[in-house]
């Protein structure tokens, strides 16, 4: 039996994995989404559901008013003695920060939830950190931080290590230097994970940055504090030397995790490059995607990863473990639970009820108000993310805008400067249905077209990067507001950033008070 990469599609990066006895749970970062870190299980490390998230209250963490790509990087999860830990950094606007915020823990013993608050730690610098359970009962956090030389150019760091008290929640002792990297003066060293293997330790990062250069390398030592020394074959994960135009690039940010059969296997993020039919070019919309593959040890002691082949392969022979999928997700949402799905996500701490999936059952009703999708704010917009290059989403919608400043419909969204709204509005007194497109601060209009009808079909559609807008009567027979629209201000490489591509449901009013409604009866998405 074979699997196929990646195990988890679409915007899921900087994967960290633990196994409980027979049971293997991952997480990912989330950045300005609420709610944030979506944890996932499995049985056989191949087929995975959702099973929450770990901050799913409000009140947990403040997201309110957050850049693109600002809130909660990459997080470590671990079990010890019956509880689950994740370790993570809500990294806040620069300019104008609202404590608290930098790394932080959050215990749960169910890891379905509920998670708990944040033990914030005190003078613990850097992003990424992870924590080592070692054998004696000692806990070890490990960072990144600026070296203590204070040289940090071109994003120079080096990995440091602390002890961590479990009963203050606080790190003691000694600040430990360990690494800066296999290569000289390594660009962004980060995501440390240190791991206890027989009788020596062994810290894994990613270096190189976080796109096409991405690598993963490995250092080690008898002792905790060093000195560690570094793997000859060092990165023994890159995808780098294949340039811009493999099918899987910018592969780093790796856990490892052993069987209970004995395999081990590492989960990594990694990227998938798409051309476009405008030009070619070095895109992916879908964001940082999670992959596996299988690691080896060598008679030297040091991992390799894939030993076949080297690399990160669409396709490699499942774990030897017994084959456990889950019920598939169904095509349809046909938001018939007082509850919504897991897949969907909001921008930033919804701080009111602006979503309602009881006044009307089956339609999940959004309540315009005056936030909007260009701001860094929390607009009346429910999310969930682009999974497949080709993919082709619907909804039926009733909706009756008031006046000219009330729109509501479907939205093709990258981060508040890079997005698709194909809404309806009112022109003239006319009802329309149009196309707009933000690309770096600017809105261009694409189409506009009058509408008779409500409620109304969308869909929309995406073939690599020809994205096509579609509004329809009946659901049988579309008609085009626009067609092959070129989505490359999607793409991670132009909008900048850390996530992917979202497909939303919007309403708003524009920057005025509203008592209008949008509903939206069922929406579809599907891979094709």
């Amino acid at each position: 039996m074979t699997f196929h990469n990646p195990i988890l599609p679409g915007f899921y990066p900087d994967p960290s994995i633990c196994r409980v006895d027979e049971d293997y749970y991952l997480i990912t970062s989330t950045f300005e989404y609420f709610p944030g870190l979506p944890i996932f299980h499995s049985r056989d490390l191949v087929h995975w559901r959702q099973i929450g998230h770990v901050i799913h209250r409000p009140s947990q963490l403040n997201l309110d008013g957050l850049a693109n790509s600002k809130g909660l990087y990459a997080p470590t999860i671990r079990f010890h003695n019956g509880l689950f830990y994740v370790i993570n950094t809500l990294i806040p606007n620069f300019k104008d920060p609202t404590p608290p915020y930098g790394n932080f823990i959050v215990t749960a013993t169910d890891p379905a939830g509920p998670w708990s608050d944040p033990y914030w730690l005190e003078d613990a610098p850097g992003i990424d950190p992870s924590l080592l359970f070692d054998d004696d009962g000692r806990v070890w956090y490990t960072g990144n931080r600026i070296p203590r030389t204070g040289e940090s150019d071109h994003g120079h760091r080096e990995i440091w290590l602390q002890e961590l008290d479990l009963n203050s929640m606080q790190l003691i002792g000694e600040k430990y230097a360990l690494w800066d990297g296999a290569a000289k003066r390594a660009i962004h060293p980060e995501a440390p994970h240190l791991y206890h293997i027989g009788d020596t330790y062994y810290l894994m990062i990613a270096e190189g940055g976080t796109d096409a250069y991405h690598a993963v390398t490995i250092a080690r030592s008898k002792t905790v504090t060093g000195p560690y020394e570094s793997c000859h074959r060092n990165p023994i994960l890159t995808h780098r030397h294949k340039g811009y135009f493999s099918e899987i690039a910018a592969t780093g940010h790796a856990d490892l995790v052993q069987t209970q059969n004995g395999e081990w296997w590492m989960v990594a993020l990694g990227v998938r490059p798409y051309s476009t039919p405008f030009e070619p070019g070095y895109h992916y919309n879908l964001g940082r995607e999670t992959f596996m593959a299988p690691v080896t040890w060598e008679m030297d002691g040091w991992p390799v990863v894939n030993a076949r082949r080297g690399g990160i392969e669409s396709e490699f022979p499942s774990p030897n473990l017994p084959p456990h999928p889950w019920p598939e997700q169904p095509v349809r949402d046909d938001f018939n639970v007082d509850t919504l799905a897991f897949c969907w996500n909001f921008l930033r701490n919804p701080r009111e009820q602006f979503w309602n999936l009881t006044d009307r059952p089956g339609h999940l009703r959004l309540r315009l108000r005056p936030e909007q999708l260009s701001e860094w704010v929390n607009p009346s917009f429910v999310g969930r993310r682009q999974q497949h290059i080709n993919f082709v989403a619907e909804t039926l919608m009733d909706f009756a805008p008031e006046n000219e400043h009330e729109c509501a419909g479907v939205v093709v969204y990258q981060n508040s400067d890079q997005h698709f709204r194909c809404v309806v509005s009112l022109s003239h007194d006319t009802r329309m249905i149009s196309l707009t497109k933000r690309d770096k601060k600017t809105e261009t209009q694409l189409a506009e077209m009058p509408l008779s009808s409500n409620p109304c079909y969308l869909k929309v559609t995406a073939q690599g990067q020809a994205y096509s807008f579609f509004v329809s009567e009946d659901g049988k027979e579309w008609h085009p507001v626009a067609e092959n629209v070129d989505g490359r201000i999607l793409s991670t490489t132009v909008a900048g950033g850390f996530v992917g591509t979202y497909i939303g449901l919007y309403a708003s009013s524009s920057g005025l008070p509203s008592q209008n409604i949008a509903d939206f009866d069922w929406f579809d998405y599907r891979g094709v």
